[in-house]
């Protein structure tokens, strides 16, 4: 597999946002059914890249785009937050997704802190996140314990919650 991970031009965006809902969509409806709503709007893909301190990251495979990460930084580099991980729609399972994260880890090196969340329901980035990445699992949003700055109309948990997780590195831990 030759892979790398180049910055998302202006010229992919089209393709890196519809190949993110279709990957969101298909760990929803996989799990829950047919959904009759859009489970990444567009609005929270532009909503991530736009964050301040964020970089928007494409994975090609043999030529093609094959996944995505965003990743936004604090000012001084050392805690980050993963927005977005995804691998194109029939793809995963393949490698690319932790060839992104080590990736992505090997970039920021001064970063102590990484976080993200993901939904309750999907094992698959559980398994990811805590068995191939590190992570560790922090909190359980839920209906009685919201996530902060949640929209109102969000629906990509189906219901049952997200957790959130944190991952501190070796720069963290040798303070």
């Amino acid at each position: 597999m030759d892979f790398q991970l180049l910055p998302v031009e202006e010229a992919d965006l089209e393709e890196y946002k519809a190949m993110a809902q279709e990957a969101f969509q298909k760990g929803y409806e996989d799990y829950f059914g047919a959904a009759d709503t859009v489970i990444l709007p567009e609005t929270d893909i532009d909503q991530s890249l736009a964050a301040g301190g964020s970089a928007a990251y494409k994975a090609v495979v043999d030529g093609r785009m094959a996944g995505g990460a965003v990743v936004v930084m604090d000012d001084e580099g050392e805690k980050g937050h993963l927005d977005l991980l995804f691998i194109k729609r029939g793809m995963q399972g393949s490698g690319i997704g932790k060839a992104i994260w080590h990736e992505v880890e090997r970039r920021y090196p001064r970063t102590k802190v990484w976080e993200t969340c993901t939904p309750y329901f999907d094992k698959r980035n559980l398994h990811f996140y805590i068995n191939v990445c590190g992570f560790s699992i922090v909190e359980f949003f839920h209906k009685g314990h919201p996530m902060p700055d949640t929209p109102e109309d969000f629906s990509g948990d189906g219901g049952e919650g997200m957790f959130a997780f944190r991952k501190r590195t070796q720069a963290g831990i040798q303070q």
